[in-house]
């Protein structure tokens, strides 16, 4: 076979990757009720913990929902991930992989797709969660600068959480165990600094709350948005959480996804 040939046979990874990106997204749009949950579960959120909750929380000086937009943000992207889980492991165990195996496509696109669907699906829902705060009475201060720095740190904790639900559903013999692996994960922002301070909790779940990565997201996040000095090594921790999880997730996901794959 010559060189041509074998370059043609492996594909191109970011050619690859979009077409796969166009496919998965596609698949996304045509699952209506993922789209109403994206949608509509910001505003239940804010409105319950605003108007339910909000009463008997105690967050120091701030507002609760000033206090707790960064939370909720963190929240509803990882209530989208168990749909981005079972997308994935349909793919591994319906024949749609042996059927891409067969083709000149760069192998590790087919994931690389999944991950990058996950950024512009998380993206309207964070829309959609600023807009609902916005409503109940969310005013921050962040200028520009913060605002592009907020983004950037929600990009990383994105495609972190996007390789997570990659691993799980290439790990998973069954979409009920991918999507349930990331439905425990989702409940690591009520486990840290997003809707009570750290202080309030009891010792154990303090420690486990301030060593935890959504708790420097959070904190980073909260700052920016309401224009405040940066916790010390908050956005530091921010980022070596995301991009270190990240590389570790997307290593895991190659090396579990080529071993299934040569059976």
């Amino acid at each position: 076979m010559s060189t041509m040939n074998l370059a043609r046979r492996e594909g191109s990874l970011l050619g690859d990757s979009m077409t796969m990106f166009g496919r998965s997204l596609k698949l996304s749009m045509r699952s209506p009720e993922a789209i109403f949950m994206a949608l509509i579960v910001p505003a239940v959120l804010m409105v319950v913990f605003v108007y339910v909750f909000g009463g008997a929380m105690d967050v120091g000086g701030y507002s609760v929902v000033n206090f707790i937009v960064p939370g909720i943000i963190l929240q509803t992207i990882g209530q989208g991930m168990p749909a981005i889980a079972v997308r994935v492991n349909s793919d591994m165990t319906k024949g749609i992989v042996d059927r891409f195996r067969t083709m000149p496509i760069a192998k590790s696109s087919i994931l690389v797709g999944h991950a990058f669907a996950t950024l512009v699906q998380s993206a309207i829902t964070v829309a959609a969660t600023i807009g609902a705060a916005l409503l109940v009475g969310f005013r921050p201060s962040a200028g520009l600068i913060e605002w592009l720095m907020i983004a950037g740190i929600l990009v990383l904790y994105i495609f972190m959480m996007a390789w997570l639900a990659v691993v799980s559903g290439v790990h998973a013999k069954e979409s009920e165990s991918a999507a349930g692996l990331m439905s425990m994960i989702g409940i690591l922002p009520f486990l840290s600094s997003g809707f009570v301070p750290t202080e309030t909790m009891p010792w154990a779940l303090r420690v486990f709350a301030e060593n935890q990565p959504m708790t420097p997201i959070i904190n980073t996040m909260r700052a920016l948005m309401l224009d405040q000095p940066l916790p010390d090594g908050a956005l530091r921790a921010a980022i070596l959480w995301c991009v270190g999880l990240t590389v570790v997730f997307y290593g895991m996901a190659l090396a579990i996804y080529q071993r299934k794959t040569r059976r």
